[in-house]
């Protein structure tokens, strides 16, 4: 679980909303954001869709933890359910993703959103679909390519 950016690829999408993956290890993921004003609604508070997108990504996380770094898993979201409890405008905000369950293909993560101060933001369901050759836990063999530009590290893993 040691220094887990290292084990991800640079992606448009980590980029463009800023988050860090800051804890990785088997069914579990911590992805954190420091809210800008990039993040805020017209309301001046964190939009849904960057939670929701944080949601998405850590609960791919959770199941797709890799101790290779050469044999990355992927997958997709299949469906996602996202409940708005409060709101924020500032600090740094922390999505906790856990694998609940799972097949050879499909897994069910869940996740919860707090702000700095401990206080639930926002809390989802996913079901998700590792891509071809993502099945294992090693992940794809060495080498192995996937046919299509899903990256673990963003919308889902």
């Amino acid at each position: 679980m040691n220094q887990p950016e290292k084990l991800l690829p640079d992606s448009g999408f980590r980029q463009l909303l800023g988050f860090e993956l800051t804890q990785w290890s088997a069914d579990q993921a911590v992805v954190e954001l420091d809210i800008g004003p990039q993040h805020l609604n017209l309301a001046g508070v964190l939009h849904g869709g960057v939670l929701t997108a944080l949601i998405d990504v850590a609960c791919g996380f959770a199941g797709c933890w890799s101790a290779d770094p050469q044999r990355p898993r992927r997958c997709v979201t299949l469906s996602l359910t996202t409940s708005f409890t409060a709101q924020a405008s500032g600090g740094r905000i922390r999505a906790v993703g856990r694998k609940r369950a799972g097949g050879r293909r499909i897994f069910a993560a869940s996740c919860e959103v707090f702000d700095a101060g401990g206080q639930l933001l926002a809390f989802g369901e996913g079901t998700l679909r590792y891509r071809s050759g993502s099945e294992e836990a090693a992940g794809p063999g060495a080498g192995a390519a996937l046919n299509d530009s899903a990256r673990s590290d963003g919308g889902s893993a």
